[in-house]
C-alpha cells in the first residue's frame, strides 16, 4: 500500500476544509461513493463498450481526477489523470478500431486506478471513516 501522505495530503486537504475535520471526513466519505459509482461506470463500459466507450471512461476519470485534486488525494489523482488521458488518446485514434495494443493501455491504466481505489478505501477504514 501507498503511504498514506501518497494518498491524501492530510494537512492540504484540512486548508481545504478551514481546518474542520468533521467536513473533511463527510467530504472524504462522499468521495468513496463517488468512486463506487465511477469505477461501476468504467467496468460496465469495458465490459459492454457500446459508443465512443473510451469517451465515456475519460469522462468518469475525469470526475475522479477532479473530485481527488480538490481533497489532495494525490494517488488518485494521478491514476485517474493518467486514465483520462489513455481513454483520450485511444478515442482519438479510432477508439475500438485502434490497435489493440493501445486499447490495452486503458485497461492498464484502470488497474492502476482500481489499486489506488484500494488504497484510499483501506485508509479511511484506518481512520475509521
Amino acid at each position: 500500500m501507498a503511504s498514506a501522505e501518497e494518498i491524501i495530503d492530510w494537512d492540504e486537504a484540512m486548508q481545504q476544509c478551514g481546518e474542520d475535520e468533521e467536513f473533511l471526513h463527510e467530504l472524504l466519505n462522499d468521495f468513496r461513493g463517488e468512486l463506487e459509482t465511477q469505477l461501476a461506470s468504467i467496468a460496465e463500459t469495458i465490459q459492454n463498450p457500446g459508443e465512443a466507450p473510451y469517451h465515456l471512461i475519460m469522462r468518469a476519470a475525469h470526475v475522479v481526477k477532479g473530485a481527488a485534486a480538490n481533497l489532495m488525494c494525490g494517488q488518485l489523482r494521478t491514476a485517474a489523470m493518467n486514465l483520462e488521458q489513455t481513454s483520450k488518446q485511444v478515442h482519438e485514434a479510432g477508439g475500438t478500431s485502434a490497435p489493440q495494443d493501445i486499447q490495452a493501455q486503458v485497461q492498464l491504466r484502470y488497474s492502476e486506478l482500481q489499486v489506488a481505489v484500494q488504497n484510499y478505501m483501506e485508509l479511511l477504514k484506518t481512520l475509521n471513516i
